[in-house]
C-alpha cells in the first residue's frame, strides 16, 4: 500500500476514543486530541494554552499538583485517577497515563473516561451501605440520616426529606428533614411529597422549568433551587417519597440522577418497610392496641426504673389506680364498639392532665394506672387526681349518645405505702376499691388503709 493511503498521524490520534493531551512545563495545554471535545466538553482552541489544574475537580487539584511533579521527575504514571468539571459542569472521572518527555519538555498522556464505571462502583457501594445501615439502624430517623450521607456522595443533596406514611390511606409525614446549608423549605418538601406519591412518578425540576408541576402547585417558590423526588416503592405499593434538593449554583439535577435515586430509593422503601414492621411489632408488643397507651408490661419496666431512680435521688414518686364506675352499661346499652370508643376518650382525657414526665397505661379492661414523677408537694398526686376525675366527669358523646362515666381512683405513694414495684400496685388497687365502695366518682388515699411501711 502507498504511504499516500495513510492518514496523518494527528488523524490517526483524532480516531482514538481516549483523548490525548501534551501539557507544558507551566501545566498549559499544547494539544489535545479530537477525543477531548466529547470527554471534557471543550473545544480544541478553548483548551490550547488554558491551564490543566482550572479543569480539574478543586477537591482533587492537590493530589493532581502531586502526580504532575512526580512525572516532571521522571516517574511514569499508569494508573492515577483524578476528577474534572465538564463545561456542562458534569464531573467526569479520568484514569490517566502519562509520561514526561525530557526532550521536548512536556507530559504526554492519555486520558480514559472511567466515569461509567466510577458511577457503577459508587451505585454498587451505595446499595451495599444502605442495606448494611438499614440493619444497624435502631430506628428510622438512623436509617435516613445514614442514606442521606452515603446519597449525598452521589449527588447534590443538602436538603434530604423522607416522607412516609404507615398504611395506605394514612397521613404522609415528613419522617426525616435534614437541612445542612439552606434552610429548610418543609412545607415545599410536603407538598411535592405529596404529588410524588399521588401520581406515583418521579419529579424532576428547578426554578427555570415548573412544566412537570399540577396547576395546584405552579405557585410554589422554589427558593432558587433544584428538586427531584421520587416515590417509594415496595412490594405492597407506594409507601412515600424521597425528596432532594440542591442549591441555584449547583448543576441541575439530570435524568441520570434521577435514575440513581430511583434505583437507591428501590432499596431504602425495602429498608424502611422492614423498619416500619419491625416497629410496629415492638409497638404491639409495649403498647395497648386500642387506646395507644402502653400496657400493662411497658408499665411495669417504666415503674421499676422510676423506682429505682426515686431510692437514688431520694425522691417520692406516686401511683394513681383508676377504675370506671358502670362501664360494663355502656358496652350492654350501646355496644361493644361504643365501649371501645369510651376507653379511647378516656385515654385522650387523662392523657390531657399529665405532663410529658408521667405516664398512663391501660392496665386491664376499664382500668388504667397512672405513674407520676418529679414532683416535691404531698398534695401532687391528689391534686392530678382530681384534675383526671373533673375531666372525666364531662359527659362523652358516643356515636350520637351522650354518655357520662365515674371513675374511682386510689393512691398508693413511694416510700410512705410501700417499697417496690408489686407492693406500690396491690395498694394503689385497693385504695381505688375503697373508692368504688364509698359509691365511687371520688379518691382514695392508700394511708388511710394502713400504717406507712418501714
Amino acid at each position: 500500500m502507498k504511504a499516500s493511503t495513510y492518514a496523518p498521524a494527528e488523524n490517526l490520534v483524532n480516531l482514538l476514543l481516549d483523548a490525548i493531551c501534551v501539557v507544558d512545563k507551566q501545566g498549559r495545554f499544547v494539544f489535545v486530541s479530537a477525543a477531548c471535545e466529547r470527554i471534557f466538553g471543550y473545544r480544541a482552541d478553548e483548551m490550547i494554552g488554558r491551564a490543566m489544574i482550572e479543569m480539574v475537580f478543586p477537591e482533587d487539584r492537590g493530589k493532581t499538583l502531586q502526580a504532575a511533579s512526580e512525572i516532571m521527575a521522571g516517574i511514569s504514571k499508569t494508573d492515577f485517577e483524578n476528577r474534572y468539571v465538564r463545561k456542562d459542569g458534569q464531573i467526569v472521572h479520568i484514569l490517566w497515563s502519562a509520561r514526561w518527555s525530557e526532550d521536548d519538555q512536556v507530559r504526554i498522556a492519555v486520558a480514559h473516561d472511567i466515569t461509567e464505571r466510577k458511577r457503577s462502583e459508587s451505585l454498587q457501594a451505595a446499595l451495599y451501605a444502605i442495606s448494611e445501615a438499614a440493619h444497624a439502624a435502631k430506628d428510622l430517623r438512623g436509617l435516613f440520616k445514614q442514606a442521606h450521607l452515603i446519597i449525598g456522595e452521589l449527588l447534590p443533596a443538602l436538603n434530604f426529606f423522607v416522607a412516609l406514611r404507615d398504611a395506605p390511606g394514612s397521613t404522609l409525614n415528613i419522617t426525616y428533614p435534614c437541612s445542612q446549608q439552606l434552610a429548610a423549605p418543609q412545607p415545599i418538601a410536603a407538598d411535592l411529597a405529596a404529588e410524588v406519591l399521588h401520581s406515583g412518578k418521579t419529579l424532576l425540576l428547578s426554578t427555570g422549568s415548573r412544566s412537570p408541576l399540577p396547576e395546584h402547585l405552579y405557585q410554589l417558590d422554589l427558593q432558587d433551587s433544584h428538586w427531584l423526588g421520587v416515590p417509594l416503592k415496595s412490594h405492597n405499593g407506594t409507601i412515600g417519597a424521597l425528596i432532594v434538593q440542591s442549591d441555584a449554583l449547583s448543576q441541575g439535577y439530570t435524568e441520570r440522577d434521577q435514575e440513581l435515586l430511583q434505583f437507591v430509593s428501590t432499596q431504602l422503601a425495602t429498608a424502611a418497610e422492614r423498619q416500619q414492621m419491625i416497629s410496629h411489632l415492638q409497638f404491639m408488643a409495649q403498647y395497648d392496641p386500642l387506646t395507644h397507651l402502653p400496657n400493662r408490661e411497658l408499665l411495669h419496666d417504666r415503674l421499676h426504673t422510676a423506682l429505682a431512680r426515686a431510692r437514688r435521688e431520694q425522691m417520692p414518686l406516686a401511683l394513681l389506680f383508676l377504675d370506671l364506675d358502670k362501664f360494663k352499661q355502656v358496652n350492654d346499652s350501646l355496644g361493644h364498639a361504643s365501649g371501645d370508643l369510651l376507653l379511647q376518650q378516656v385515654a385522650q382525657r387523662i392523657q390531657h392532665c399529665l405532663r410529658e414526665v408521667d405516664t398512663v397505661a391501660r392496665f386491664a379492661g376499664d382500668e388504667f394506672v397512672v405513674l407520676l414523677e418529679d414532683f416535691h408537694s404531698a398534695e401532687h398526686a391528689s391534686q392530678v387526681a382530681e384534675k383526671i376525675r373533673l375531666a372525666l366527669n364531662t359527659p362523652f358523646e358516643l356515636q350520637g349518645h351522650s354518655r357520662t362515666v365515674f371513675p374511682s381512683i386510689g393512691i398508693a405513694l413511694y416510700p410512705q405505702h410501700a417499697q417496690d414495684a408489686q407492693q406500690l400496685l396491690n395498694h394503689a388497687d385497693s385504695a381505688m376499691y375503697q373508692a368504688k365502695n364509698k359509691g365511687g366518682n371520688c379518691i382514695h388515699v392508700a394511708h388511710e388503709l394502713q400504717s406507712p411501711l418501714a
